[in-house]
């Protein structure tokens, strides 16, 4: 029987140790989209989806299949079922995707003014709560004034933004003639960019020298009272 020299057998020993590790690591397509549908389930929602969720989301034909691949992600260490038999993030994972959004002054949502660019504070969030895959993209700006009420963005409450290109009808905090930053709905009259409020005692704003999209609205951290 040929034997490996003692420091090379230590050697070997860690290698199959992380190998074995590595693979039990390792997540199929599938097990990362279910993964993925958990995690955002239960960051909008506070708690995890049920297997018979899970089962309809992919179309599975009975839960069998879905049990599966839970039970396999509670062996690879991301999942453990909780007493009412669903099966949600252990702590370590949802620690894990928690992301710092950067708090950016406050952004008017009334008449447009100067914009301070020193971070106020930062907040850890869960980036599934807005289905973005880029989470580096996002920031966030404190509102402050009614014009945009009918889209339901109140005084004090945090617009989150991602830097993205914008199209018609998006919400965005645009950077007004060079000087001024505001919070409005991006519409084009005759080819040309205005900002519009949602609130009706507000007038639309018509940028006279040039416009630049800072970001595009893509969810709200509410802080108003409703």
């Amino acid at each position: 029987m040929l034997r490996l020299p003692s420091d090379l057998a230590g050697v070997h020993s860690n290698m199959c140790s992380i190998e074995h590790r590595t693979l039990i690591a390792m997540l199929t397509e599938k097990q990362e989209a279910i993964l993925d549908f958990i995690r955002s389930v239960q960051a909008e929602n506070g708690i995890p989806p049920s297997t018979r969720q899970i089962q309809r989301q992919f179309g599975y034909s009975s839960q069998n299949a879905a049990m599966n691949h839970l039970r396999a992600l509670s062996r690879k260490g991301h999942l453990h079922q909780n007493e009412g038999g669903t099966w949600g993030l252990k702590a370590s994972e949802v620690q894990a995707h928690l992301f710092e959004l950067p708090i950016y002054g406050t952004i008017p949502a009334g008449v447009p003014s100067m914009q301070e660019q020193q971070p106020k504070e930062k907040i850890n969030f869960n980036p599934a709560i807005f289905r973005v895959k880029r989470p580096e993209r996002l920031w966030g700006l404190e509102v402050h004034g009614d014009s945009m009420i009918n889209a339901h963005i109140l005084d004090g409450d945090i617009a989150v933004l991602e830097r993205c290109e914008a199209k018609a009808g998006d919400i965005v905090a645009a950077l007004v003639d060079e000087t001024t930053t505001t919070l409005k709905r991006l519409a084009y009259v005759r080819g040309k960019p205005v900002l519009k409020p949602e609130n009706a005692r507000y007038a639309v704003i018509v940028p006279q020298t040039g416009l630049e999209i800072q970001g595009v609205f893509v969810g709200l951290i509410g802080r108003a009272k409703r």
